[in-house]
């Protein structure tokens, strides 16, 4: 009765139904004669349930006080109830302690050889290092928890893993890979039906997808979170997916909905610890709405509730400096220039400030200085900064130093300088979807032709800035806009601003600075086309097959006139109203590209000549993005591994099997001849289908082709094939392993012991792609690759004359070494639990266990048949266990009761390290610590350099070891 409640209780919490999973564990609780053991499992499950529902108390009190440092219950359990305890006090923002709770609990979980327990603890610790911000040390977790979840088959928590190497990704700007690592973290919750995982997930599905400027994914993927969150009925999850959704609309200017959105998220009820982050973002945001409003002490009152909810912990330092930031904003648009700059100058010089608001802080001094009319100031301000810019991120801060550089460059007269800048700044905010930026870019544009006097291009900038701050609700602003627009007399004064003769030089810059990403260079192509050759459409498209076209960007017509457009300029029509010019500007990945442009009068010479130049540039541009946008190849050793395995049950846990996947990733995309070399049981036939499965042949034929079990005579009709009637019992004609897997990959297994006699033919097919099947007389090509394995010294048997040198050395082009099992033990805990739950399901005897003895033995065990043998043995011992049953040494193959099966240095080893190991590591951590304080003088930086630590990281460890800096003799 027991178990089935239990096992109903963490089938609730595997989908996210805490309420349910704590009424089941309530009743099992109930139930007499419970081990301590069992006790211990349910109070787990009963603080899981809790955690949940996001009632931190009832959680602390299901858990009850830390485990004692002689508790007598299984390791794993151990492992379980200090990695709650670490939980819990990394959420209440006590860093350290956690990290401290969590390390015991990875140490239990290896101690019991517990995948799950590992895999788990991994996973906290990743979330914990990822709040202090040490990102390295968070790959490090994220990539042992998958493998020991992997193994394990929670599939819940694996989705989590995921989901959290996406975040730590997208803080990398690895856009793509961190999509993609949600897309997997999406299809695993979807799998397990845990509704509130799959929430947290579209959310962050959501983050990613603005940050690509994909605005109407990123809103439909917010939305769908919103929804999940609330069918979870998870508060804290539902309070984050709101919050992102009103951060989301504020960006694409939806501040009504955003407003709505963000006072919801506000009401949902959920314990201030858990929410602390939460509530601050959601004020922070409301105060930007307020300032963009006008709203300026409704702004300052939101950004103190900012404030207070961030607090003062480590985890929420962070954040602060928004607020720090936002603050000076809200001074300066308020009309406070010197308050503004000061608060800047204080984040500015404020000890370790993160980089980015440093950056801001730089921008809103900037600003600050020109309202007080200190352009020299802004300019050296700006000159200094401008290295730290980096436009290939297609970020608000390039937009908005593009907007300041303009207003410099106003100041100082030079017209169109500014105008290229605001411009771009325009298009930069344009592309990001922030429509309040865009509008501030249109009211520079359309204040600078005013000034210039080209009235109908300030009238068109100046009405579409007017209708975006309107629609934003922006009162001040439509007054600052209104403003401009009285100034505008009846006629144009005849001046120019824009594209001009001597402006050339500046318009090529645009057009070179724009090249930091496509989507940007095509927007300014269109629009630079447009002016400087006073035409009245422009467009850039690609000629896709079949005649169609793709409009990439277009300017002064729709999409569906550029299109008619470009069509007409390609087929060479024009009309006595519309003259088209079209000139190729290189190549897209569907097909050429083109620039077009549709001009009421013939070209000047002047002005086909600057046609031409700018799609000269523009051709520049595009190869740049191009040459920008290839990955380089890693250099050796650094390329980083997959968390997926690359097949089910191929665990890489040790540092040579880390190496073995490198070395199949490296081969992803050649056909290239590959040697797998090792003793016999390791998984050579898995590394080969890994291969297979990561070649562009996957979808193809793997072919596996054992060479001990034929003669001669045989080999070489199975390989290679035969006519009918080419020798006595050849009835039929038969294609031969290598033609049945054309387009596929030939596996030839113990190939160190095919027939000498066949081994040349074997040669040929490898040089040429030819075979010649037993009684023809013309040899056929093939197109197949073959992957080779042995366990056998192949070079010895080049010297003994049993195998050719000439192919020992085209098969071994590329050589993977399989280690056995006894060089990577630490492998042994996980393959066990894969194999395990593989038999379990496969024999239907659900609930087999290992007992603890059984697997200190396996740990320590010789293994000489290698992996192979231990799958065997975990099938065996599950055969001839009954559902529920547990494993003792007793009920394991004689050969576990010889001596002489025993490493005896690892078992010394293995026993000394369970005992000791911990002790050992915090003993050795002190003393290099220690070391390293004494020889820097107590400097912080300078040790945590030495040792290869962040600042933040040393600070941790030396909390944890009770290390004081202060009682160090200096």
């Amino acid at each position: 009765m027991t178990e089935d409640l239990y096992a109903t209780a963490v089938r609730a919490l595997e989908q996210g139904h805490g309420a349910d999973a704590v009424d089941l564990l309530a009743r099992a609780s109930r139930l007499p004669d419970l081990s301590r053991d069992d006790r211990a499992q349910i109070r787990c499950a009963l603080a899981e349930a809790w955690l949940l529902q996001d009632d931190m108390e009832q959680a602390v009190a299901a858990l009850g006080a830390e485990p004692e440092g002689r508790e007598r219950i299984n390791p794993a359990r151990l492992s379980d109830l200090w990695r709650l305890h670490g939980r819990i006090a990394v959420r209440r923002g006590e860093a350290s302690r956690g990290i401290a709770f969590l390390t015991r609990a990875l140490r239990q979980g290896e101690r019991a050889h517990d995948s799950r327990a590992i895999g788990l603890a991994h996973y906290e610790l990743g979330i914990c290092y990822r709040q202090v911000g040490d990102t390295a040390i968070v790959r490090e977790h994220i990539t042992a928890a998958a493998t020991a979840l992997h193994a394990a088959g929670d599939r819940r928590h694996l989705a989590m893993v995921h989901s959290l190497s996406g975040i730590t990704l997208a803080q990398e700007g690895r856009l793509d890979e961190a999509m993609a690592s949600l897309r997997q973290a999406e299809r695993l919750a979807l799998m397990v039906e845990a509704g509130d995982v799959l929430g947290t997930v579209c959310g962050n599905q959501a983050n990613v997808a603005l940050m690509q400027h994909r605005h109407e994914q990123a809103l439909t993927l917010a939305e769908r979170s919103v929804e999940l969150q609330e069918q979870a009925g998870t508060p804290h999850g539902l309070a984050i997916a709101l919050a992102s959704l009103g951060q989301i609309c504020v960006r694409l200017g939806n501040l009504k909905r955003a407003d709505e959105v963000l006072h919801r998220a506000l009401d949902v009820r959920s314990p201030v610890q858990f929410t602390r982050e939460t509530t601050g973002a959601v004020f922070d945001t409301l105060a930007q709405i307020h300032l963009v409003r006008g709203a300026h002490e409704a702004a300052s009152r939101s950004l103190q509730r900012a404030r207070e909810a961030y607090g003062e912990t480590r985890a929420s330092g962070w954040y602060q400096w928004s607020v720090r930031v936002l603050d000076a904003r809200i001074a300066l648009r308020r009309g406070d220039a010197e308050g503004a700059l000061a608060r800047c100058e204080e984040v500015i010089g404020a000890p370790d400030p993160p980089a980015a608001y440093v950056l801001n802080a730089e921008l809103t001094a900037i600003e600050a200085m020109l309202a007080l009319s200190r352009h020299a100031d802004a300019q050296t301000r700006l000159d200094r900064i401008n290295p730290r810019i980096e436009p290939g991120t297609m970020s608000g801060t390039w937009g908005e130093f593009l907007r300041l550089r303009g207003r410099l460059h106003a100041s100082a007269g030079r017209a169109t300088e500014a105008y290229h800048d605001f411009g771009q700044s325009l298009s930069v905010f344009e592309l990001l979807g922030e429509r309040y930026q865009t509008a501030l870019g249109s009211l520079e544009l359309g204040r600078l032709s005013a000034d210039a006097g080209a009235r109908s291009r300030a009238l068109r900038y100046l009405t579409e800035a007017r209708r975006l701050f309107e629609a934003l609700g922006a009162d001040p602003d439509v007054e600052e806009t209104e403003t401009v627009l009285a100034r505008l007399g009846t006629s144009s004064t005849g001046e120019y601003v824009g594209v001009q003769a001597d402006g050339d030089d500046a318009l090529v810059r645009r057009l070179v600075d724009a090249s930091a990403m496509p989507a940007l260079l095509e927007r300014e192509a269109a629009t630079a086309l447009l002016e400087a050759c006073d035409a009245n459409a422009a467009a850039l498209v690609v000629e896709l097959p079949a005649g169609r076209l793709r409009v990439l960007a277009a300017a002064g017509c729709d999409a569906d006139s550029a299109r008619a457009l470009a069509s007409a300029a390609l087929r060479g029509t024009t009309g006595p109203h519309r003259i088209v010019h079209a000139e190729p500007i290189g190549r897209d990945v569907d097909g050429d590209r083109y620039a077009v442009i549709a001009v009421p009068k013939p070209l000047s010479p002047a002005l086909r000549q600057r046609f031409r130049t700018l799609c000269a540039v523009l051709r520049q541009g595009f190869e740049l993005c191009q040459a920008r946008d290839r990955t380089p190849e890693a250099p050796a050793g650094a390329l980083e591994r997959q968390l997926e395995p690359l097949l089910p049950g191929f665990v890489c846990a040790s540092p040579q099997m880390n190496r073995v996947a490198d070395q199949i990733q490296r081969m992803q995309g050649n056909d290239l001849t590959v040697l797998i070399t090792g003793e016999s049981g390791t998984g050579k036939d898995l590394v080969a289908r890994a291969i297979h499965a990561g070649s562009l042949r996957r979808g193809s034929m793997f072919l596996p082709y054992n060479c001990t079990s034929a003669t001669r005579e045989l080999a070489d009709s199975q390989l290679f094939g035969h006519r009918r009637g080419s020798f006595t019992g050849a009835l039929s004609d038969q294609p031969g392993v290598l033609r049945t897997a054309i387009g596929g990959t030939l596996f030839l297994d113990e190939v160190g012991d095919l027939p000498v006699d066949v081994q040349p033919k074997l040669l040929r097919f490898l040089e040429q792609g030819e075979v010649l099947p037993v009684g023809e007389t013309r040899p056929q090509k093939v197109d197949v690759r073959v992957v080779a394995a042995t366990n056998a010294d192949l070079e010895q048997r080049v010297t003994e004359g049993k195998f050719r040198e000439d192919l020992f050395y085209r098969l071994s082009v590329i050589r993977i070494h399989v280690p056995p099992l006894r060089e990577r033990r630490e492998e042994i805990s996980h393959l066990t639990t894969f194999f395990l739950r593989e038999a379990s399901e496969r024999l239907s005897k659900p609930g087999v266990r290992l007992s603890p003895e059984t697997l200190d033995l396996f740990d320590t065990f010789a293994w000489p048949g290698n992996v192979r043998q231990l799958r065997n043995e975990v099938q065996r011992a599950v055969a001839l266990t009954s559902a529920g049953g547990v494993v003792t040494p007793e009920m394991l193959s004689p050969v576990f009761g010889s001596p002489a099966a025993l490493d005896t240095g690892v078992t010394v080893r293995g026993r000394s390290r369970r005992v000791t190991l911990a002790s050992a590591v915090e003993k050795l951590e002190r003393e290099m610590i220690d070391a390293a304080l004494q020889r820097s003088g107590g400097n912080i930086s300078a040790t945590a350099r030495a040792l290869g630590l962040t600042r933040r990281g040393l600070y941790l460890k030396m909390q944890r070891l009770n290390i004081q800096q202060a009682s160090l003799t200096v």
